[in-house]
């Protein structure tokens, strides 16, 4: 039954598609163009630029934590979990002045 609906879906939506081309009639009156453009490019040069640049270390490390324990009849007990470590170095300040 459902190969049925989809085949009766395609010949209705194949339908609409004919009978929606021929509603539209365009009749061109008038014949378009393109513009006439004349370019020219004269060469050109990128900045010459010195840039100091900081780092950015990312990386991770393990600590040890306490975990509470918590009167829930659930024992706890220090776990490690792993913490995000980040380590920025700015530039030099000595082009600053």
């Amino acid at each position: 039954m459902r190969t049925g609906s989809i085949v009766a879906l395609v010949a209705a939506a194949a339908v609409v598609i004919g009978v929606g081309a021929y509603m539209i009639d365009f009749d061109v009156t008038k014949e378009g163009r393109l513009p006439d453009v004349d370019v020219s490019v004269d060469g050109g040069e990128l900045p010459e630029v010195d840039a100091e640049v900081g780092s950015v270390e990312v990386g991770t490390k393990t600590e040890s934590v306490t975990v509470p324990d918590v009167d829930v009849e659930v024992d706890t007990k220090e776990a490690e979990v792993t913490l995000p470590d980040i380590k920025v170095t700015p530039p030099d300040e000595k082009n600053d002045s």
